[in-house]
């Protein structure tokens, strides 16, 4: 007999307790039949054999193994199930190709079925179609993904949106623990809410944009005919998805500010059949998704200074385009099966997050951005630099830049949402560095402030900010050798802003909004 190696071992356990009816022998056998081992069957659960040896207490995974003996426990007990519940941004289009390359990279084939609302995955052994595992999946909204996650109906939710506290509370009281812990969430991917109009507006120009209080004005019908704003004299139509479980419940909504769309507005099911909508109607002005654009023609939002801004792929990773939808999963079982946990693991590969940009959204692959491409941006900030210090604080943010290049990585402060992208991009910087990715190079934590209190205080508080990641980089990457990279603090207050706040307030930006794109700690590598 050979002792199976030790990535078929999920962990060496304490002594564990036979149960009362008698335990009877079984042999597990490895998939590619090299290897063996033998003992009596204590439990079955959650896709684990464990088994008393004579190495001790063991527990195996179900799935590196086959069974032979009495007392084996039947084929239906060794399939895995999971259910996920959630937003239709997730699940109509993303997580069936997730799970369908997660069932190809393990050799498994896919059936589906329904089953009412739900859809069902079957993932089968491609050499005699066992069934491996069934993946349920229900579209409808993100609060009703946190209903059946309270209410036992799924295991893993699909979000639009950072949890929100009383769903914390109700998953408290429900004996789940706390969801909001970083480990109970992972991001997956990123869109953006985005203003489209017909590739034939009668807007005008769609290409100068349009002040975020004029796309504000006819979204709640203030400005009901396009040649108040230049365009053509044609009445607008306002196009919006249907809000599942109210306004409240739609990200969408952030760009109406807590404020009524315009009654006439028509609804559509989803992002993709208002652009659609939108795309047919030359007098319309919609809100969708920056994955669904289709034939739509996104409007960029004047930020003043005459500076716009148009979601991108790399705008919508940094966060530097204002309106971003993060896209979350958050455990609800402590315990999942070792086939969903491996596919949560598989969510972050890079098959995995090229599927979602093949899929429309913003993936979480870090990107490079040089400093030559922050043309824009530099040219602002010598717009706005202060007559007496300005130029020469320019001077040394070039100097200190030069050479390096932006990461996509970006940490803001603000509201639940915006902490929750900030750490999921902590995250993989600490993985980075305890895996030695940046071994020999400096990266600059780089912090930038609002012009609101003062160029010393302005400073004062980006150095701040870019210290607080400093930490974190360092508390969250335990295993990194901090002697083969550096991490270097800079702070350049007001420097660079995305958005300007002060000297053409028509085309500005909300100040909360403008605030929390200029307060930020960008990651730079040189």
């Amino acid at each position: 007999m050979r002792c199976l190696p030790g990535a078929l071992l999920c962990a060496a356990l304490s002594l564990l307790a036979a149960r009362p009816a008698p335990a009877e022998e079984v042999t597990l056998i490895s998939r590619d039949g090299t290897v063996e081992i033998g003992g009596r069957l204590l439990e079955f659960d959650d896709g684990i054999y464990r088994l008393d040896t004579i190495y001790g207490p063991l527990a195996v995974n179900a799935d590196a193994v086959t069974c032979e003996g009495a007392a084996c426990p039947g084929a239906e007990a060794r399939v895995a199930r999971f259910a996920l519940s959630g937003t239709p941004a997730l699940g109509d289009v993303a997580m069936p190709a997730l799970i369908e390359g997660f069932a190809a990279a393990r050799g498994m084939t896919v059936e589906r079925a329904v089953d009412g609302r739900r859809g069902l995955f079957r993932l089968r052994a491609p050499d005699d179609g066992t069934l491996r595992a069934e993946i349920a999946l229900t579209t409808g909204s993100t609060g009703e993904g946190f209903a059946d996650l309270l209410t036992g109906g799924a295991d893993i939710a699909m979000s639009d949106r950072a949890i929100l506290p009383d769903e914390v509370a109700h998953g408290r009281e429900a004996g789940l623990g706390d969801l909001s812990a970083s480990h109970r969430r992972r991001l997956i991917a990123l869109d953006a809410i985005v203003p489209v109009v017909a590739p034939d507006t009668r807007m005008g120009d769609p290409g100068r944009g349009l002040p975020y209080a004029t796309v504000l004005s006819l979204l709640t019908g203030e400005i009901v005919d396009w040649s108040r704003i230049g365009g053509t004299k044609a009445p607008v139509t306002v196009h919006l998805p249907r809000p599942d479980g109210g306004l409240g419940q739609s990200p969408e909504t952030r760009l109406l500010e807590g404020r009524a769309a315009v009654p006439s507005a028509r609804q559509h099911a989803d992002a993709a059949a208002v652009s659609a909508a939108v795309a047919a109607d030359p007098m319309g002005l919609g809100l969708t998704r920056f994955s669904t654009l289709g034939g739509a023609v996104q409007v960029p939002l004047a930020a003043g200074c005459g500076t716009r801004l148009l979601a991108s792929r790399q705008g919508i990773k940094t966060g530097d385009y204002p309106f971003v939808v993060p896209l979350f999963l958050y455990v609800g079982a402590p315990q999942l099966p070792p086939l969903a946990r491996a596919f949560l693991d598989y969510l972050a590969t890079p098959a995995a997050q090229i599927a979602i940009r093949r899929a429309g959204f913003a993936d979480l692959m870090r990107e490079e951005i040089p400093l030559a491409r922050q043309g824009d941006r530099l040219a602002l900030a010598i717009a706005e630099a202060a007559p007496e210090s300005g130029l020469a604080e320019l001077q040394r943010m070039v100097t200190v830049l030069r050479g390096a290049v932006r990461l996509t990585e970006t940490v803001r402060h603000g509201p639940e949402t915006d902490q929750a992208l900030s750490q999921a991009g902590i995250e993989p910087l600490a993985r980075a560095l305890e895996t030695g990715t940046f071994d020999g190079r400096t990266l600059i934590l780089a912090g930038f402030a609002d012009d609101a209190d003062g160029p010393d205080a302005d400073r004062a508080l980006a150095r701040k900010d870019a210290e607080a990641v400093r930490d974190a980089l360092r508390a969250a990457a335990t295993a990194a050798d901090f002697g083969r990279v550096r991490l270097e603090v800079v702070a350049f207050g007001a420097l660079l802003p995305l958005a300007c706040t002060g000297a053409h307030a028509d085309d500005a930006l909300p100040e909360a909004v403008a605030h929390r794109l200029n307060r930020r700690v960008e990651i730079w590598l040189r």
